[in-house]
Order: C-alpha cells, then sequence, then structure tokens
C-alpha cells in the first residue's frame, strides 16, 4: 500500500532544549522525519523551542514554530493551519509524547480532526503507566521482574516490606530515568520514594525486585500497516542492570548473547510490539537477561517512538530508522521502500554488521559542583562518541579516544589510577570513568574474577581488556628501532594510537608515524553499508582500519581500500565532537550549514565526525562522511587520503579549533581565519596588547604562569579578580575571587587540573552589563549580524545568560562603541568568516572582555531570530566566493528575541545551583516577545541576580 493519499499537511512536533536525558538525537530524528514528509510532497509544520538546532532552520519545514512546547501554542498553530491532517508526536522524545498525551486529554485533537500518526495514545499510555504495562506483559506471557505500583507512601512501604531489599523505584511519565533509583538499605527508601512520587507528574512510582547483576539488551524494531517487522540492531550494554542506558557504554552487534536467546528475545520484542497497540513506527525494547547459562530473558519497557538509542542504531548500521519510520507513520509498506545506502534493496531487510560499534556516554560532573557522581537508575551524560572498528577492542579504542578528555585511548599515556583503594572504590560504585579504571586494574594485576565479581561485567569484555594489557607489555619490551611489522601492526588493529605506542615504546608520536609508513602499515576505510558487502552500497560513509595487504593473481600486493578519491576540489569541514555543557548542538548546527555552503560552492564536502546523535553523521549530508575521532592521527590521515584544499576549524567549536595548531605545522591550509589570527585571540596577553594598539579599552589585566606571580600581580589590580584560563570553552575554570587566599586555591587548583597553562587574571567590572556581537568580516569589510544584551549582569557565563536581541537598554552612545571596537577587533585580527565579542559596559564606557573569531554560541539563535542563513554567508566568505559587501541582509524581528538558558540541575540531588563565570546550561530556548512591557520579559529581569556567584 502506497502512502495514505488523505494526508497532505502534516504537524511535528519537536524536542525543545537540550536537557540531560534528551539531547540531539531527537533534532536528528525530527530533522530526518521533516525531510522524508517532504520527499512525498507533504506539507510540514513545526513546533519546538530550541533555536540551536538544525531542526528549526528554515529550509527544513514549510511552517517553523520556535514556541513554547505547550498546548497553548498546539492551539494557536491549528488555528493558523485548519489543514492540518495529523500530528507525528514519536520523533521528539518524551517531551513530543507527553503534550501530545495532554493535548489529546484536553480534546484538541479530536476539536480539530486531526489524527495522530506513527503510535496511538493506548500504546503510549499502556507503556507509560507501569501497571498497566506489567498486566499487558503477564497476559501475553513476557516474564517480569516482580513489581508493583505505589501511588502513595503508604502503599510504597507495604511493597517494599513483602519484596524486601534490595529494590528500584522508578517514576511514572518521566524522561532519562528521573526519579529512579536502587534502594539497597531500609533507612535509604523513605527519601527515595517520596522524590519519586514527587518527580512523575501523575504521583506513581513503580517498585521492582531488583535484578543486580543482570545483562542488560536493547532491540531496535520497525514495524509497517502490514504487520511486518524488522529488527534493526542489537545492543548490549556493557555495564550490567543497574546503571542508565543512556549511562552505560554500549556494544553493537550484542557480543556475549547465545544466538537461541537472541531469536527469543527477537520473537519476544515482536509479540511485545504487536501487543501494545495496532500502529506503524519504530520501537525499542529492553531485556534483562540473567548471567547464567539458563540466560533467564525479562522485559524492562518498551518505548513506543524513536529513542536515543535509535540514532545510535541508525549510525551503527547506517539503516536509518526516523526516516522509514516516518514514511510507515504515513502508510508506506517496508516491502515499497528503498534500503537508502544501497539504494539497489528494499527496507524490508534487517541489517547486517561487519564491524563493531562501541558508544560511550561523555559527561560534565565538574559543571555541578557537590552532585553524586555515581552511576545509576537516573542518567547523568550529556553527550555520547561512537567507534567503528574491525573488532570490539578497536572500536573500544577509537571511541575512548573521541571523548576529548585528555586520554589518548585505553591505558598506555601515563594517565591511569595508580592506587588499589582508589580504583577498587571506583569499580564499586560505578564511575564515569570506569571503563579505563577496568584497565588500570588489571595492569595492577587485580584478577579478573574479582573485576567480575564487582562489576558484574561480562567475562568476554574483560578477557578482551586483559589482551590489549598483555599486548602493551610486550610492546614495552622493544624499542623504536626493534619494533617489527607484526607487533605494530596487531597494535594498530586494536585500536592503539601512535601516541599510545609511542609511550610504550618511550619516543616520539611523529617516530612511530613515520616508522608505520616505512613498514606499509596503513589506514585504510570501509563502507558502512548496512548488508556486510552483500550488495554495492551507494552512500559514502567510512570507517577507518588497518588490515594485511591483499594480494592480487599478478601478485600485486595492495591494501582494500573502499574510500575512492575523486578528482573533484574538496573541503573537509572538522565537526564539534560529543555535545558537553560549553559545546552544543549550535556547533553541529555551523557545521552542517558549512557543508551545505561549500557544496554550493561545488566543493566536494567531508564531514569528520565522532557524535551519533547529530545531523552532521548522517549519511546524506556531506559527499562523504568518516564516522572517525576527531583526533590528530586520524583527520590527518583522512587529509593525507583525500588531499582537500583546506580544512574549515572555525564551525566546530573548540574540539575543530584545538586541531587548528597542527594542520597550520604540518602545512595544511586552515580555511577562512588563519591559525595565527586564531591563536592571537586565545593567548590572553597578546590580544590585550593589540586592544591598547587600537586604543580599545579593556579591564585592567596580568598574566601569571604561577600561584606565586598570580599572587604579586594582585598587587596591581583591585579585587574582585576573574580568572581565566587560555584555550577552554565554556569558561572552563573561570572564577571571580575576592581575597588573596581565594585566589591563591584556585589558581593552585586550575593549574593542576590543566598544566602549563597561561592564566589571565582581570580586574572584575562589579556591576557592569554584559553584551555580546557576532559579526561576518571577509577581511576587509565587517557586517555585524547581531548585538545582544544580557538581562544577567556581568560576571555570569554568557552561555547562562537570558540573551536579548537586540538590546534593550543600551545608549545610542554605547552602541555605537559597540559597533566601533566589534569593526576594529575583527580587521585587527584579520578574520575571515565569523567573529563574536563580548563586552561589558560600565559608566558608559565600553570595555572589552573576549574575542572569539569563530562560530559561537549564538549565531544559530540570531539567524533564527533573524531569517538569515549567518553561517551559510560566511562560509562562502571564507572560501573566497564572496565578499560581506556581495550579500543582501535583510533581517527581520518585530519586537525582541530572547535565547534562554536551560538547566538540568534535577537532575542532581543538592547541587550547587549559583551561575558564574562558568557555563552551567545544557540547552537553550528561544523566546520572542513583542514590547518590553511583556510579563515574561519583567519576571527574567526582575529575577536577573537571583543566582550570581563571586
Amino acid at each position: 500500500m502506497p502512502k495514505n493519499s488523505k494526508l497532505k499537511s502534516i504537524l511535528i512536533i519537536g524536542s525543545g532544549p537540550i536537557v540531560i536525558g534528551q539531547a540531539c538525537e531527537f533534532d536528528y530524528s525530527g530533522t530526518q522525519a521533516l525531510r522524508s514528509l517532504r520527499e512525498d510532497g507533504i506539507e510540514t509544520i513545526l513546533i519546538n523551542s530550541n533555536p540551536a538546532t538544525i531542526m528549526t532552520d528554515p529550509s527544513m519545514a514549510d511552517h517553523v514554530y520556535l514556541l513554547p512546547l505547550t498546548t497553548k501554542s498546539i492551539i494557536q498553530i491549528l488555528k493558523e493551519h485548519p489543514q492540518i491532517d495529523a500530528v507525528l508526536p514519536t520523533m521528539g522524545g518524551q517531551t513530543a509524547l507527553n503534550l501530545c498525551i495532554e493535548a489529546d486529554e484536553k480534546g484538541i485533537w479530536k476539536d480539530f480532526n486531526v489524527d495522530i500518526i506513527g503510535v496511538d495514545i493506548d500504546a503510549i499510555n499502556i507503556t507509560e503507566d507501569r501497571e498497566k504495562f506489567r498486566e499487558l506483559m503477564l497476559k501475553i506471557g513476557i516474564p517480569m521482574a516482580p513489581q508493583a505500583t505505589a501511588t502513595s507512601y503508604l502503599q510504597g512501604k507495604e511493597i517494599a516490606q513483602e519484596f524486601g531489599f534490595p529494590l528500584v523505584i522508578r517514576a511514572s511519565f518521566t524522561l532519562g530515568g528521573a526519579g529512579a533509583s536502587f534502594v539497597y538499605k531500609e533507612e535509604e527508601f523513605d527519601e527515595l520514594l517520596t522524590r519519586g512520587l514527587e518527580i512523575s507528574p501523575i504521583h506513581e512510582v513503580m517498585i521492582d525486585k531488583a535484578l543486580i547483576g543482570w545483562k542488560e539488551y536493547e532491540l531496535e524494531l520497525l514495524r509497517d500497516a502490514n504487520d511486518n517487522v524488522v529488527i534493526i540492531c542489537s545492543i548490549e550494554n556493557m555495564d550490567p542492570m543497574g546503571i542508565h542506558t543512556g549511562d552505560s557504554i554500549t556494544v553493537a552487534p550484542a557480543m556475549t548473547l547465545s544466538d537461541r536467546t537472541y531469536q527469543k528475545m527477537r520473537d519476544m520484542a515482536i509479540h511485545m510490539m504487536r501487543s501494545i497497540g495496532d500502529f506503524a513506527g519504530g520501537c525499542n525494547v529492553q531485556f534483562a537477561v540473567s548471567p547464567d547459562d539458563e540466560e533467564n530473558i525479562i522485559a524492562i519497557e518498551i518505548n513506543p517512538r524513536v529513542s536515543r538509542s535509535s540514532a545510535l542504531a541508525s549510525k551503527a548500521t547506517g539503516y536509518p530508522i526516523a526516516k522509514v519510520a516516518s514514511k510507515l507513520a504515513i502508510g508506506y509498506h517496508l516491502d515499497e521502500l528503498d534500503n537508502q545506502i544501497t539504494k539497489s534493496t528494499s527496507a524490508l531487510f534487517e541489517p547486517t554488521l561487519d564491524y563493531v560499534i562501541v558508544k560511550i556516554p561523555r559527561w560534565n560532573f565538574d559543571k555541578f559542583e557537590g552532585s553524586d557522581r555515581t552511576l545509576g537508575l537516573q542518567m547523568k551524560s550529556v553527550g555520547e562518541v561512537m567507534g567503528i572498528g574491525r573488532s570490539f577492542q578497536e572500536a573500544l579504542h577509537k571511541a575512548t579516544q573521541s571523548l576529548e578528555i585528555k586520554r589518548n585511548g585505553l591505558g598506555a599515556d601515563g594517565k591511569g589510577y595508580k592506587n588499589y583503594d582508589q580504583i577498587i572504590s571506583k569499580l564499586t560504585y560505578a564511575s564515569w570513568d570506569r571503563v579505563f579504571v577496568i584497565y588500570d586494574a588489571i595492569q595492577m594485576g587485580i584478577p579478573l574474577s574479582r573485576i567480575h565479581e564487582i562489576t558484574k561485567i561480562d567475562m568476554w569484555f574483560l578477557k578482551q581488556y586483559e589482551e590489549l594489557h598483555h599486548l602493551e607489555k610486550e610492546i614495552s619490551n622493544y624499542s623504536i628501532e626493534t619494533l617489527n611489522r607484526e607487533l605494530l601492526l596487531e597494535a594498530k588493529q586494536k585500536g592503539y594510537g601512535d601516541r599510545q605506542i609511542a609511550h610504550m615504546l618511550n619516543c616520539l608520536e611523529s617516530q612511530v608515524y613515520k616508522k608505520r609508513e616505512e613498514l606499509g602499515i596503513k589506514r585504510v576505510y570501509k563502507l558502512v553499508d548496512t548488508c556486510a558487502a552483500e550488495f554495492k552500497a551507494q552512500t559514502p560513509y567510512y570507517y577507518s582500519t588497518f588490515e594485511n595487504e591483499m594480494e592480487t593473481a599478478d601478485g600485486t600486493l595492495y591494501p582494500h581500500n573502499e574510500s575512492i578519491v575523486s578528482d573533484k576540489k574538496k573541503i573537509v569541514v572538522l565537526g564539534s565532537g560529543p555535545n558537553r555543557i560549553g559545546q552544543g548542538i549550535e556547533f553541529d548546527y555551523c557545521c552542517v550549514h558549512g557543508v551545505l555552503a561549500a557544496a554550493e560552492c561545488r566543493y566536494e564536502t567531508i564531514m569528520i565526525n565522532c557524535n551519533p546523535e547529530t545531523v552532521s553523521t548522517d549519511f546524506d549530508t556531506a559527499d562523504k562522511l568518516y564516522f572517525e575521532p576527531v583526533f590528530w592521527e586520524h583527520i590527518y590521515d583522512i587529509i593525507k587520503h583525500e588531499k582537500p584544499e583546506g580544512v574549515i576549524v572555525q564551525l566546530g567549536g573548540q574540539t575543530a579549533l584545538k586541531l587548528a595548531e597542527k594542520l597550520d605545522r604540518y602545512g595544511i591550509k586552515i580555511i577562512g581565519t588563519t591559525y595565527q589570527s586564531l591563536d592571537l585571540a586565545e593567548d590572553r596577553g597578546s590580544f590585550s596588547k593589540l586592544l591598547k594598539e587600537n586604543n580599545i579599552p579593556y579591564p585592567k589585566f596580568d598574566v601569571a604562569t604561577t600561584a606565586e606571580e598570580a599572587l604579586a600581580v594582585a598587587d596591581t589590580l583591585d579585587f574582585p579578580i576573574l580568572v581565566r584560563p587560555s584555550y577552554v570553552l565554556g569558561g572552563q575554570g573561570m572564577k571571580i575571587v575576592i581575597n588573596k587566599k581565594e585566589l591563591e586555591e584556585h589558581v593552585v587548583d586550575l593549574l593542576r587540573s590543566i598544566p602549563n597553562n597561561k592564566l589571565l587574571l582581570d580586574h572584575y567590572l562589579d556591576g557592569a552589563i554584559e553584551a555580546e556581537a557576532d559579526a561576518i568580516c571577509d577581511g576587509e569589510n565587517v557586517y555585524i549580524i547581531g548585538i545582544m544584551e544580557h538581562i544577567e549582569p556581568c560576571g555570569i557565563h554568557s552561555g547562562d545568560s537570558n540573551a536579548t536581541l537586540p538590546p534593550f537598554n543600551l545608549g545610542e552612545f554605547v552602541m555605537q562603541q559597540i559597533k566601533d571596537h566589534t569593526k576594529k577587533i575583527a580587521l585587527a585580527l584579520n578574520t575571515v568568516g565569523l567573529i563574536n565579542i563580548q563586552f561589558a559596559i560600565k559608566d558608559d564606557i565600553v570595555y572589552i572582555i573576549e574575542a572569539n573569531p569563530r562560530a559561537s554560541r549564538t549565531v544559530p539563535f540570531i539567524s533564527k531570530a533573524y531569517g538569515e542563513p549567518y553561517v551559510n554567508y560566511a562560509t562562502k566568505v571564507m572560501l573566497g566566493e564572496k565578499k560581506v559587501t556581495d550579500f543582501n541582509f535583510n533581517p527581520q524581528l518585530k519586537g525582541y528575541a530572547i535565547k534562554q538558558p536551560v538547566f538540568s540541575f534535577n537532575k542532581f540531588h543538592n547541587v550547587n545551583k549559583k551561575l558564574g563565570p562558568e557555563m552551567k546550561s545544557t540547552g537553550e530556548s528561544i523566546l520572542f516577545i513583542e514590547s518590553l512591557k511583556d510579563d515574561e520579559f519583567y519576571n527574567l529581569y526582575s529575577r536577573r541576580k537571583m543566582y550570581l556567584s563571586k
């Protein structure tokens, strides 16, 4: 059956601001769904309040509404678009599903004659209401852990008495495991039960008997209206039950499951999906399996929507789940759709993987002062990375190299833990860095049986770790001169970076690279093709690996490289790596626009990134996608292979910028602003000299590299003093200190965590107003795309401030200074592309806080507020295709737009919520107001100093 011809106009609900538990994987799903529906000539209307995403770009839907995700907004849209036939709520995470349910309960869909597609309300209600779900599962013969529902404190106490400890408490209708916890002792129960009941919007919790040490698996399913079901991917959590899947290290395909049990699990998942409702779309099912030979299976939950894991499964297999799910929602059957990768086979097939993927979450605990860092049922990570390799070991190494936490991979970098008690403690209380701690434990000689007993991680994974340790020990017996080809190739095949091998051999990374070249150990690229090379893939989506050379019939030796280099002019765009606080989805937005603009200028576009949640790593965003760590060795090999005209670094945040120095040193052209200018802006001392030469005011400052120097500087500056390290993003390590004791403590602490850093000490302008400007410069002309005034006072990081566009109370004199300073600085830094400058205004004097000649967090916000594709323009300027004067700028904004930060403090009990110069927000929303008399503006302004901390 082809698509339902009655569906001509569809409303899609987005997921709103990024929060812990609901990140940009739903931006990816929503973007795919919009593109998929438009292919079929369907009018798309989108509601989403997040300005930082590609999904809310005007080019993505026919009508984009940047409105709060409320039923009031839904009614407004349905009144403006009476033609809407249906709503697709499965692409926007829990936020979209909850809003859909609320609108249904209020009779809104019925009043406007709107159908719900992709899921049905009964399926949502059954899967979210844990009691109903349990009853249904038992009815259809699917085993569940002993559990019961409590809607009051008293009921909860009775259940606990009956089950005994340990227990699991899960709150109904929440996201990312909010309100869920393990309860080991009776004395903890009261508080955790109360918290769960409070967090659940319907004040209901499910209390389960804890399945401690059981293994956890997920399956991703798709089903069409003809009741065809395919399993896209099996995912195994390396961590056992008890750690939220979003915080677990996961592996695809499942590694330690017998085929018999896998087939049983498949049948159960299909049976579960069919039983919850008669709908066409995607589903995510989670299971627990007993860690013995019996392999008993117990169902945990089912989500009738695309999930966090669907994005991962899509990138892992090359099967675009959201794209196909939206086609199924409008009536297509799986056998009528093409496999998007091969273009020659049908979508009614189950992908086969001839490689392994490993996902590792990325945390930001340092931003949540006083937070509990142990992992449990409530998700705490802010992003994730994925590594693709020919073996688990290679994929694991690539994933650890992608994390950007100053590690070179597993072990062999001198940064492991050496203290026995600390290692045992970190294994006992699951820590964010346990992926490294396991290696440290093996290195220390702690037996695998003991590590297994503590962590309950399957022995198969631990043995893989042990093999790596043995290899490291063996290589350490050699020197760079004596190491043989066989051992070096084995180390590369198992994912060790040149830096790690150099550490083992006590030599330089460049020497290992040279030795590899001499021995002909070259990285080759393989296709992600969904079908283990059974059919020819049409989509260039690659990962790297190492292999022995093949021998042809005539005796020629060659490594089999599936990435064929064209003779077109090429541009590489470096992605922004994993999401974290300070560097979020806004940089992915910039990278995608950079790729599209370069394609418009007739370049072949090459994307390098390792974040599975994003649109930039979609297989059809760039001409070629290398799903690889944004890590020097990987990038350099791709550049040598592809020989591009140059590399764009200014769109990928600090991740890409940090590689500029090496690119420059190796003679690789940086497109746009040069490394020298980027470095000058980052080096606070040199930059202040530039300001002095241009007669631009800046706060009194000095530079220090030791605590002693900092104390001497304090004698010449007045307190309060703002301490800032160089080369960091999101205000990392910034702090306002008010006396010498605080100054000394903070400087010592900083230099321990960021060694050899130049610290800038500024006199903090207490009570100043903060503003910022973004501009495009071509080296001769400057166009200011937006000036924003922060509602909060100076001292709160710009990412945590409510930024108002245009400014609301800066006079003509101050505005002129901002414009003059912006133009002068952009030209003095020889900017080619984007630049962001931050200002502090005191007594009508505009002081410069800092300048960043790159894409900033606010560029997508300004682009959405004014309806202009500024990143597209800036990329064309960087490529030298256009001058600033070639564009016809025409910004449109009635009233004001406010960029509002969104925090995830509720994920951390007892955390310090104070705001300061270090950024803590996880996402943002946009608010449009017609005038400053608006109640929302008044509320924001009256609370502006509430959380300010020195």
